[in-house]
């Protein structure tokens, strides 16, 4: 269920001047449409930031938004209030397409706690090994030698079906773990939205470290998947 959260910083409305949420897209008092708020995605939504979100009820609110924002309904207002309405479809186009995505969702969230997320990050920090999928370096060593050599054999028109099948295997392996790695993610978000704030800071760590595995093992599929051609 979708949680509604009125807490951000107020702002006064530009024509009635009665204070709002920044991030409101619409004067609650007036109903005079908002610039664009540089408020976070959730708030976009007026939601309190949370990991399990009724989808149904997302769609519902992006379309019901997306029909206030649309064009035709400021032909005749002012020029800002057109630049506005662009502004702030664009702003809700970026923070529905990210919340719906259970993984950019993720990414989202913790990023805006403050989470250092991407593969940029990834390994960065030694003393924390779980950055690092280190049980997984031997196996992506072997997966990178058979790519390599289904590649050469493709380049001269050979066919070596135990490789391929060892291909496949592989494949079927990762997309498991890929499954595993989901599973636990849903676990934590499930421990995140009902945790204290001792219990997000731990849960947050986990789902970190699950991010940095799963975008290397999504790797390691892709690799396979376009090597073999599927």
């Amino acid at each position: 269920m979708l949680k509604v959260v009125d807490s951000a910083v107020p702002v006064e409305c530009w024509s009635c001047n009665v204070a709002h949420n920044a991030s409101t897209l619409f004067c609650p008092h007036c109903s005079k449409i908002q610039p664009a708020a540089a408020g976070d995605y959730f708030s976009v939504f007026s939601l309190v930031p949370m990991l399990n979100l009724d989808l149904g009820m997302l769609e519902h609110q992006f379309h019901k938004l997306s029909r206030k924002l649309h064009p035709d309904r400021f032909a005749r207002a002012s020029s800002s209030e057109k630049e506005w309405s662009l502004a702030d479809t664009a702003l809700l186009n970026d923070a529905y397409r990210t919340l719906r995505d259970p993984i950019r969702r993720t990414e989202y969230l913790l990023k805006l706690r403050g989470a250092e997320i991407g593969e940029e990050h990834a390994g960065k920090d030694r003393k924390d090994p779980s950055r690092v999928p280190a049980d997984l370096l031997e196996e992506a060593f072997d997966l990178n030698m058979q790519l390599e050599d289904m590649r050469m054999a493709k380049n001269t028109g050979e066919t070596d079906s135990e490789l391929q099948t060892s291909l496949e295997q592989a494949k079927k392996k990762f997309s498991d773990m890929l499954d595993d790695v989901d599973s636990g993610l849903r676990a934590q978000w499930q421990v995140w939205d009902s945790g204290d704030e001792t219990a997000r800071k731990e849960s947050e760590r986990k789902m970190v470290s699950l991010l940095d595995r799963r975008r290397y093992v999504n790797n390691l599929v892709r690799d396979v998947t376009e090597t073999l051609g599927d």
